[in-house]
């Protein structure tokens, strides 16, 4: 049983489309804490970190980067405290930009042990851009890179040491939609890649088993960072980004009951689910569904 610490973002500062600020409060309405409880956990809800109001940040896209990196910066502290008194920080979303503090604070705690930490991105996007090649300018799409030390200073330097991740530690999960420089990156970064093909050719249970094994090697654990839209649209309407031919209902299911088996997994988020283009809180109560399967659910 787990010592699970639950910290929301209600961040859409990374992203162009609004309403992502609001996933926090739709997964605890959909009764998270309650659901991991009920599982034998032990939970405390730390309320939400504080984010600058977007109505009083002028510009946009690159622009909110010191916002953003604010908010990183208190979270890296979060997650960092959590993990090196041994809990499990569960953080929920809110955009992905958040990646780049919540898995820096781990790291910065592993480190302090000597260890090094393995990354699993669930996504149909690679967010890999920096400031400098992203055409859109939205930080949502730029943590990963930020996670290996590229990009804005403020976001690359938040894990003590830095980076927060190497590239062989490094691997995506549901990749099906990626711009051109970050399908180079991948490649000249000898980043490991699964995309929807492999899933469909290979099946769920070998890419997740081989993710493990690649996050593992040489680590002291992994941190596993889920955006919603890796999930077919069709099961997860509510996310801002969607992209068809994503994971099925039990293919994500199966993908977070691997994870709980592994026992590797010293911390989530939850990010991207957007209530304003869902379905009577669709979309966060199927998060906390898979939640609760990472989080060790089983059918028998």
């Amino acid at each position: 049983m787990r010592d699970v610490h639950v910290v929301g973002v209600p961040m859409d500062l990374g992203a162009s489309r609004r309403g992502v600020d609001m996933g926090p409060s739709a997964m605890r309405l959909a009764g998270v804490a309650e659901r991991l409880r009920a599982l034998g956990h032990a939970v405390e809800d730390h309320g939400n970190v504080r984010v600058p109001d977007r109505t009083s940040l002028t510009g946009s896209g690159r622009e909110f980067l010191p916002a953003i990196a604010q908010v990183c910066e208190e979270l890296a502290a979060f997650t960092a405290s959590v993990v090196r008194r041994g809990g499990t920080p569960l953080i929920l979303g809110g955009d992905h930009s958040l990646g780049a503090g919540s898995v820096a604070g781990v790291a910065t705690a592993l480190a302090e042990r000597g260890e090094a930490l393995g990354l699993i991105w669930l996504d149909a996007h690679g967010d890999l851009h920096t400031p400098e090649s992203s055409a859109s300018g939205n930080v949502h799409g730029m943590p990963v890179a930020h996670l290996l030390g590229l990009g804005d200073p403020r976001l690359a330097g938040l894990a003590k040491p830095g980076p927060a991740v190497k590239a062989e530690h490094l691997v995506f999960v549901g990749l099906r939609d990626l711009d051109p420089p970050e399908q180079a990156f991948i490649r000249q970064a000898g980043i490991r890649a699964f995309t929807m093909r492999d899933i469909d050719e290979r099946g769920l249970r070998a890419v997740m088993s081989d993710a493990l094994e690649i996050a593992t090697r040489g680590t002291g654990g992994v941190h596993v960072s889920c955006d919603a839209d890796w999930i077919d649209p069709a099961e997860a309407p509510g996310v801002g980004t969607p992209v068809r031919g994503g994971a099925t209902l039990r293919e994500a299911h199966l993908a977070m009951e691997i994870l709980a088996d592994s026992d590797a997994m010293l911390g989530m988020d939850l990010v991207e689910i957007n209530p304003i283009l869902d379905r009577r809180n669709h979309t966060a109560e199927l998060a906390v569904d898979l939640l609760a399967s990472a989080f060790g659910r089983r059918i028998i």
